[in-house]
């Protein structure tokens, strides 16, 4: 790949300013928490307050003064800025520091690099680096400035190191950005084939770290990773689920989301966030024992609004109840539908009124009947118990069949078109 990333455990000197002209300010403890889940070790926290940004380094020269003193002092590899650092201020920083520096967005990049497991994650990662690179190209072999063609070439100055180096990442970029079109229309073909056969999807969005992997395997006894960090699960994974009274769906896990979240790898990650933008019903898992509850529901819907998923119905889910000893419990709205489900996904407690949530919202178009079926529609009813709509059955004296029904108003739709006696 033609990105590279601090390695493991590399001793970081962490940057964060108070800044008056920003409207919404980066928290210093989410900071702290993404260095450790890019495998950093902290070991200087330096803190200030600043009017605006200082057009050259970011920091002033005191502040500047203290981050070598900090580096010097333990001899730090790296040092992390929980701010969007321009190319210039990066390159000025890293000359006066004399070591590498990150700005908040490589380090989420960098993160998801080292999340990433399937080959569509590993190209989205990388496709998002490489634009994020391509602003801040320098010079770096001096010895391959302007070099000349073959013998006997009387033209100008050949290609710089700098040129070649932007023709190779404008050409990989061009190349990952045609297979993740690929990847595009396989998903696209999937969701065609879904749609076909009317199965709903289910998609968990939320802040990361929120619980969603561990909700996600509860409900449906999976295996997904795990972990109390940023970013534990990246790329994303659907399982069938069957719900009493609506039959099957499919339930995907998603990338958590977090404030500020770089537009590029919101861009790179649109094949794996159509999961979300075509779903019928958006399940918004919250951590109800954070501190910043409240933003971080704003941050989630900050996101969905920017990939245009803001109209679809969503559901809030209140997870972590265990960590506030409450009870679970379902919150209704005017209508006397689900509006917020509170639950411990760690625990378990509540999941179930969950599920009785996601089935009166995406079987509130479902049709229930009493059906009397004479022995000769037997194709029909072979229909409905391919399509797991039969509750009840019984038969009466004269070999009539009385079903008691419940399916989906688009397939009883179909059934009443193909009349008495369906051909499939």
């Amino acid at each position: 790949m033609f990105f590279d990333r601090p390695n493991s455990g590399e001793c970081a000197v962490l940057v964060h300013l108070n800044l008056a002209s920003e409207s919404e300010r980066e928290d210093p403890r989410e900071f702290e928490e993404l260095v450790l889940s890019a495998g950093g070790d902290p070991v200087a926290f330096v803190m200030g307050t600043r009017d605006t940004p200082h057009p050259r380094t970011f920091v002033g020269s005191g502040k500047l003064q203290e981050i070598m003193d900090e580096v010097q002092l333990h001899d730090a590899q790296i040092v992390m800025f929980n701010h969007s650092l321009s190319p210039s201020q990066e390159r000025n920083l890293e000359q006066e520091l004399q070591c590498r520096v990150l700005d908040r967005t490589g380090l989420i990049l960098d993160i998801f690099a080292q999340r990433a497991r399937t080959h569509e994650g590993k190209l989205q990662v990388e496709l998002a680096q490489l634009q994020h690179m391509a602003t801040r190209l320098v010079r770096g072999w001096t010895h391959l400035e302007r070099q000349k063609g073959g013998i006997g070439v009387r033209g100008g100055p050949g290609e710089t190191q700098l040129e070649s180096d932007r023709r190779l990442l404008r050409a990989r970029i061009k190349s990952i950005t045609a297979r993740l079109d690929k990847v595009r229309k396989q998903r696209d073909q999937g969701r065609r084939s879904r749609r076909r056969a009317e199965i709903p999807t289910v998609s968990l969005v939320g802040y990361t770290n929120a619980g969603k992997s561990t909700l996600f395997n509860h409900l449906t006894e999976s295996t997904v990773y795990v972990a109390d960090q940023l970013f534990a699960t990246l790329d994303p994974t659907l399982r069938r689920l069957e719900l009493e009274n609506v039959g099957p769906i499919i339930l995907a896990d998603t990338v958590g989301f977090i404030a500020h979240l770089p537009h590029k790898l919101v861009e790179a990650f649109k094949a794996t966030l159509e999961e979300t933008l075509n779903a019928d019903l958006l399940l918004h898992v919250i951590d109800a024992a954070s501190d910043e509850r409240d933003d971080n529901i704003y941050q989630v819907q900050d996101v969905l609004a920017e990939i245009g998923a803001e109209d679809i119905p969503r559901l809030q889910v209140f997870n972590k109840l265990d960590l506030l000893q409450q009870a679970p419990r379902i919150d209704r709205n005017e209508q006397g539908l689900p509006e917020r489900v509170w639950l411990s996904a760690a625990t378990g407690a509540g999941t179930g009124l969950l599920l009785q949530a996601i089935s009166e919202l995406v079987g509130v178009d479902m049709v229930a009947e009493e059906l009397h079926l004479e022995p000769d529609q037997g194709s029909l009813r072979a229909a409905l118990y391919r399509l797991g709509a039969v509750e009840t059955e019984n038969y009466s004296d004269d070999g009539v069949a009385h079903l008691s029904v419940r399916l989906p108003r688009a397939d009883w739709n179909r059934l009443m078109k193909k009349g008495p006696e369906p051909l499939f």
